[in-house]
């Protein structure tokens, strides 16, 4: 983040409160704190704080140190709630709301601090945390006193503190007698200069989860278009950059691959589905986003199949263990299912990831990790791109790549690499929705 960004400061210096130092929770922190907010941080894990005091920050993310090292004057970290309510009057809650095995969220952190703070009219519940709808009148019902505002954020792993410091826009969400509260909230982002959008709870909270939702279908769609334009000799890239050029579809989450993974989308999809069947609607392409998404990241082992027949002791390199890169997220991560398979196909499988190789270890079972890309394709029979970190793409492909594999076969799963480069340097080439002539070496 540049420090130009915030320059002017915020309207009101405000003491806030953030619940939960987990991604979400830290980003929010460290980003109010750079807009001059004092911030008290609470979270019940000690040894996250007890890091977070000696300035270690626990998860990575791009510019997230950074912040955090200078604004420590302004950053209180605790495992108390008590601080927070004597502190500060706005609360934001950031704790985690993972899917039931009913599909439902399982609001039970929430609930844990809804009961800490209790009935206080001095203070609102500033909720970041993703929830479903109704959530806040169920709240707001039953605390009697306590005011509530939906403030979803809109945050991607990886440039998390650009999105907060240049977001599209802002979503408060209020019922009338919070609006005080929600006017206190929207004054927090008035130095970003971002459309400011002021609704009810229900909508605020039906925003965040309709937005997931479509970006996942959008990447679904592509997929799906990539599946048939390598049957029919169309070249995704090029569908993709023509469609994209429409200012009613734009370019962005158009890009084929072998699936979304992370935290939000399964979860924000799931709970959107689960949210309608409550209700006595069937949520159709919603079903059909996860499966297109879950097949797509079994085709990467038909192609695998293609070539080199039965995968019984042959040895498969994943380069990319994080669902994305500029992070070391590993939570739905494709990588993580196609390990599982092509074990269960009887491979020998390494993987590399720049960040994410320690948080695998534990989940990775029976997975070689390796130190370096180089080490990981030593040997190998193919070549499994996951993740488009950008020190693959400045491989040493034609030479020590190429001499150190056994089968130069390489499975782009992000179309993130030179396929005429790898094509002419004497790889077999499979991407995502790529067309077979393209694949073939360009003429002399």
């Amino acid at each position: 983040m540049q420090a130009s960004a915030l320059a002017r400061g915020p309207a009101a210096r405000e003491p806030v409160g953030v619940i939960g130092c987990g991604w979400v929770g830290l980003v929010t922190a460290a980003c109010l704190a750079e807009l001059g907010h004092d911030v008290h941080c609470r979270d019940i894990v000690v040894e996250k704080i007890a890091a977070l005091e000696r300035g270690e920050v626990p998860i990575y993310e791009p510019q997230l140190a950074e912040l955090l090292e200078r604004n420590r004057a302004r950053l209180h970290f605790t495992t108390e709630i008590g601080p927070l309510i004597e502190h500060a009057r706005l609360l934001f809650c950031c704790v985690d709301t993972p899917p039931t095995y009913s599909g439902d969220a399982d609001l039970s952190r929430v609930e844990q601090v809804v009961e800490e703070i209790g009935d206080s009219p001095d203070h609102a519940l500033v909720m970041k945390s993703t929830v479903p709808v109704g959530t806040g009148r169920a709240i707001a019902r039953r605390s009697h006193g306590l005011a509530y505002v939906s403030n979803p954020e809109f945050l991607k792993e990886g440039s998390a503190v650009d999105d907060f410091t240049r977001p599209d826009r802002v979503i408060v969400g209020a019922e009338e007698d919070a609006s005080g509260f929600a006017d206190r909230v929207a004054s927090l982002y008035e130095p970003l200069e971002a459309p400011v959008v002021r609704t009810d709870v229900a909508s605020a909270e039906m925003i965040k989860l309709a937005s997931n939702a479509f970006l996942a279908t959008k990447i679904s769609f592509i997929n799906e278009i990539a599946n048939v334009s390598e049957e029919l000799g169309a070249d995704v890239a090029e569908v993709a950059l023509g469609m994209g050029l429409d200012a009613r579809i734009g370019p962005k989450f158009l890009s084929a691959g072998v699936g979304w993974g992370g935290s939000c989308f399964g979860k924000d999809v799931l709970s959107l589905k689960q949210l309608a069947g409550n209700t006595g609607y069937h949520f159709q392409m919603l079903t059909a986003v996860t499966e297109v998404n879950e097949l797509q990241k079994r085709r990467t082992i038909g192609k695998l199949q293609k070539h080199l027949g039965h995968l019984v002791g042959k040895t498969v390199a994943l380069l990319g263990i994080a669902f994305k890169p500029h992070t070391d997220d590993i939570r739905d991560a494709t990588s993580l299912v196609l390990a599982a398979r092509l074990q269960g196909e009887g491979a020998r499988v390494r993987a590399y990831d720049p960040v994410a190789a320690e948080r695998a270890r534990d989940v990775l079972v029976g997975t070689e990790l390796c130190a370096t890309a180089l080490e990981a394709v030593d040997g190998t029979d193919a070549v499994v791109l996951v993740t488009e970190w950008p020190e693959f793409r400045e491989l040493d492909w034609a030479g020590e790549v190429y001499e150190r594999m056994v089968t130069p076969l390489v499975v782009d799963g992000r179309n993130f690499l030179d396929h005429r480069a790898l094509v002419a340097a004497g790889f077999t080439y499979e991407g995502v929705g790529r067309p077979r002539a393209a694949l073939a070496p360009s003429p002399a």
